[in-house]
């Protein structure tokens, strides 16, 4: 009789967890955010006194009908001009929390301007940067310490790009439906030491400043630059 009840208490837990599982809605399954930290980050950052944040790679998913009306040159336009708002956001992020001592005072913060002129300079462009090593972009910025990363979106999150985009296919509205992926690298070895990997939602905002802010924020407590060391 006790193996009996066992058996049918086990089976009603099984079910119970499948039920769980069937009815939660999958993006709220897999849209948990995931940070890596390098364990050695702290000897590695002992020495980063600038930071620089690339451009970000950024890929816009159109579907077959608007691509229909709009040519490869114009929305790779748009996934441009995503990469650099992103990159803007996260320089503006940054900046404020410096202001508020929030991040190591010895710490500086290339302008994003800074960033991109010195790329160009180098001859370093969005189609080409995938074949430079985290080092040689380094030295190339003059920093110790590189902010990288890759955003994928069903539509643009800056409102520019979303105006733009409408213009060209009539799909207004900035979304942030997707992926986004925030590295950290040691300049002078390409090391990785951090990474933030977050599915999007639309609770996370609607433009590209909002999101990256409350991003950053929910991923704050495991900021490594943060005053003080890792909270």
């Amino acid at each position: 009789m006790k193996a009996r009840n066992h058996l049918s208490y086990t089976l009603k837990s099984i079910l119970l967890i499948f039920l769980i599982i069937s009815f939660t809605p999958e993006k709220e399954l897999f849209a948990q955010k995931e940070i890596y930290l390098n364990p050695e980050f702290q000897n590695y950052a002992r020495d980063h006194k600038t930071i620089a944040i690339l451009p970000f790679s950024a890929k816009i998913n159109m579907r077959p009908k608007q691509m229909a009306t709009m040519s490869p040159e114009s929305l790779e336009k748009l996934q441009i001009a995503e990469g650099l708002a992103v990159q803007s956001a996260l320089h503006t992020y940054y900046l404020k929390r410096k202001e508020q001592g929030k991040i190591r005072m010895n710490l500086e913060v290339q302008p994003d301007r800074t960033t991109n002129v010195l790329l160009k300079k180098a001859g370093v462009t969005e189609d080409n940067i995938d074949q430079y090593t985290i080092p040689e972009l380094a030295a190339i910025l003059g920093v110790q310490s590189i902010v990288h990363g890759s955003l994928s979106t069903d539509k643009p999150m800056s409102d520019a790009a979303s105006v733009s985009l409408g213009l060209l296919v009539g799909y207004y509205g900035a979304t942030n439906n997707g992926d986004i992926t925030i590295n950290i690298s040691d300049g002078s070895t390409g090391t990785l030491l951090w990474k933030y990997d977050k599915t999007l939602s639309r609770s996370l905002g609607s433009d590209t400043q909002t999101v990256i802010n409350t991003l950053m924020r929910k991923a704050s407590k495991k900021w490594p630059y943060a005053v003080g060391g890792i909270s």
